[in-house]
């Protein structure tokens, strides 16, 4: 696409829209991700889930969805295959059988080790500084609750 020289002051222009660019950059951060979460046998959301578990074990499918801004009926098939590469055990809750609980195996707890390097790699993949990235997604995250509540 031709770029114009002239600041383009159309309201539809794709260059001047906002969702753009974080669509765009979200596709272009995943994509980096790739081959790092390749390496662990992992897809994005996966990984995302990982995090989640890695930082609080031994919760319910719903707490994971509040964390990750997902539907169970989303995060049930993303559950179901890291059950079966043996990363994690789902359970029905002992208080609440309508309630399923999730808990790190040994290996999932192991993977936690392999996935250290992979934040430091995609910090030096933006060629951003540490504070750059804090302060987007400070950024990012105070837009998203915004635009939460508004809906």
């Amino acid at each position: 696409m031709k770029k114009n020289s002239t600041k383009n002051t159309d309201l539809l222009a794709l260059d001047n829209q906002f969702c753009f660019a974080l669509y765009s950059a979200s596709l272009a951060v995943t994509k980096t991700y790739k081959p790092l979460l390749d390496a662990l046998g992992l897809t994005y959301p996966q990984y995302l889930v990982m995090l989640v578990l890695w930082e609080h074990d031994d919760i319910l499918v719903k707490d994971i969805g509040n964390a990750l801004f997902l539907d169970s009926g989303t995060l049930t098939p993303l559950l179901k295959r890291l059950e079966s590469a043996q990363l994690v055990v789902r359970q029905r809750d002992k208080n609440d059988e309508r309630q399923v609980r999730i808990t790190l195996t040994t290996e999932g707890l192991q993977l936690k080790k392999a996935a250290q390097n992979i934040p430091p790699q995609i910090m030096c993949a933006s060629k951003q500084s540490a504070d750059t990235l804090i302060e987007l997604r400070t950024l990012l995250s105070a837009l998203r609750d915004e635009l939460q509540s508004a809906s």
